[in-house]
């Protein structure tokens, strides 16, 4: 069987795109979705997403990770998808669509930003040497000092597989001050099991938890990934973070056939 497939990335953070309106797309083979995302043996990603039909939004988004196991929301992969269904002249230039944390609102600006609408945030857990909070995925939010230098990969795979997070674990953000409104962080994500260039639900929970720890008052934060750069923005009622918008490039790679 031949697989048409377009590749999309969103600050280095990369996706498999299909479209399985026609739901043609053998989802229970997480072998093959493994494969497929491999570097080496496939096409590499840092997830797979099926665009589907939805009955009440534009189209629904399916995620994997790139071990092949469905997942949590991806902000980047959200964006892209955005991205990917212009492409396929399902939308326009604004869009709702479903996710596995429910209804998203997103807009695809004249320059090509996707700009793309997270879940409200209330609980956001402050402990003495981190912040943990859900934007659409669970994240760990941790201040450090030497960032550049910092041993993302074995620091966080230790934090993500200890006891804090038991089986579900937890993805990781490192993250270093620049200025009043500008964050640089390094993430470790769960099911890529590495660090990844970009991860756009752990730059949402960043923009948050600095706000929470007063190290920012802006309701506009840059964040710096290893993959360029990501704007979170939102409105804070009380303890509640409402129109949490991620905002970054989304971009066409390539498409192409595979066997499968």
């Amino acid at each position: 069987m031949q697989l048409e497939f377009f590749k999309y990335q969103g600050t280095g953070n990369d996706f498999v795109m299909v479209d399985n309106r026609t739901k043609f797309f053998p989802k229970e083979n997480t072998k093959l979705i493994a494969q497929l995302c491999d570097r080496r043996f496939g096409i590499g990603a840092d997830g797979l997403i099926l665009l589907e039909n939805d009955t009440e939004t534009d189209f629904k988004m399916v995620y994997y990770n790139s071990d092949g196991n469905q997942s949590s929301m991806c902000g980047n992969g959200g964006r892209c998808l955005v991205a990917f269904a212009k492409k396929l002249n399902v939308i326009q230039k604004t869009t709702t669509f479903m996710a596995t944390d429910g209804l998203h609102h997103a807009h695809i600006s004249d320059d090509g930003l996707v700009a793309l609408q997270m879940i409200d945030v209330s609980d956001v857990n402050v402990n003495p040497e981190f912040v943990f909070l859900n934007t659409g995925s669970p994240h760990h939010v941790q201040l450090v000092n030497n960032l550049e230098q910092y041993n993302v990969k074995e620091n966080g795979s230790q934090i993500r597989y200890s006891e804090l997070y038991g089986k579900e674990g937890s993805n990781i953000n490192f993250v270093n001050q620049i200025d009043e409104s500008t964050f640089t962080l390094r993430t470790y994500e769960r099911g890529v099991e590495d660090e990844t260039l970009s991860c756009g639900t752990g730059a949402t929970a960043v923009a948050i938890a600095m706000n929470v720890l007063g190290k920012t008052d802006s309701c506009t934060i840059n964040l710096n990934v290893e993959g360029g750069k990501l704007i979170v923005s939102f409105v804070k009622e009380d303890s509640v973070f409402k129109k949490v918008m991620l905002k970054g490039p989304a971009k066409f790679v390539f498409n192409g056939i595979i066997e499968i």
